[in-house]
């Protein structure tokens, strides 16, 4: 199984991969540039080659994630600077040889027509992927339920993907607390939940999977992140129904945990690994 956590990048991205060697993971994930603020990032290409070799030579996987103010429902003033820094982070995770760059689904953005967001993802994502012709994956996230609860359904999630003009850029990433958050998956319902994702083809794109434990309970549309096995409201035991199940077990399961409320990551993924590596 292939297990990892988020990793910083104070120490340039070889340095995120050797961390997550440390860490005992075989994936991590990292920003690309500064996570607060939407940018264009002129990087060390020499240290993202370097990354790149290393992931290859240890058998490690890694994924970008944007920045937390990127939005596929940016407002006017910001569509320009996102479609720039969009590409920004897929030259940047390109380089390092990541998988992909992980995206939010877009928000609500107008009370009075519910397919005006829909409407501005899919331009921002035509104008970014016109213009990207790398092996990178633009990775689109599903959400909790917040901002206008939208990106909560497999059905919304592949649908975008579908009819957006480069679909075989696109991919999906899968975020545990989220589809429990939001309701899409309760931790009873393990079996539809992937009967459904494969009726509508959505496993077939999954690229990463976030493994989070969550601090509320289903249905509440809070996104907040607890640890696998402490201080969470999923049982450990429908979370190894995810992580286990051959439909995934394949994907890499990376941990955005809090490190600082009784157990870090290198200790959470020992954890890991002992309890569900089979």
């Amino acid at each position: 199984m292939i297990f990892g956590c988020h990793v910083s990048i104070r120490n340039g991205y070889t340095g995120a991969a050797k961390r997550a060697i440390e860490y005992g993971g075989k994936a991590f994930q990292y920003f690309p540039k500064n996570p607060r603020s939407l940018s264009v990032k002129a990087f060390d290409r020499g240290d993202a080659a370097s990354c790149k070799e290393y992931c290859q030579n240890h058998g490690i996987f890694s994924v970008a994630h944007t920045p937390y103010s990127t939005s596929l429902t940016p407002s006017e003033d910001k569509k320009e600077l996102t479609i720039a820094s969009l590409l920004n982070d897929l030259e940047i995770a390109d380089s390092c040889g990541s998988i992909g760059v992980v995206v939010h689904f877009g928000s609500q953005i107008s009370k009075t027509d519910p397919l005006a967001s829909y409407h501005l993802m899919l331009e921002i994502l035509n104008s970014v992927l016109s213009q990207w012709n790398g092996d990178c994956l633009l990775l689109i996230e599903n959400n909790a339920g917040t901002k206008g609860a939208l990106g909560t359904t497999f059905e919304e999630l592949v649908q975008v993907r579908n009819l957006a003009e480069y679909p075989e850029k696109i991919g999906f990433c899968l975020d545990t607390c989220h589809m429990f958050a939001s309701g899409l998956w309760t931790g009873e319902n393990t079996v539809d939940f992937f009967t459904k994702g494969q009726e509508l083809a959505y496993f077939e794109h999954l690229k990463i999977i976030h493994l989070n434990n969550s601090k509320y309970p289903t249905g509440s549309k809070k996104d907040r992140h607890a640890n696998i096995f402490q201080n969470g409201l999923i049982k450990a035991e429908f979370l190894q129904e995810i992580v286990t199940s051959p439909i995934v077990k394949h994907i890499p399961f990376v941990l955005e945990t809090p490190d600082d409320e009784g157990i870090n990551h290198k200790e959470e993924i020992t954890q890991l690994y002992q309890k569900w590596d089979s």
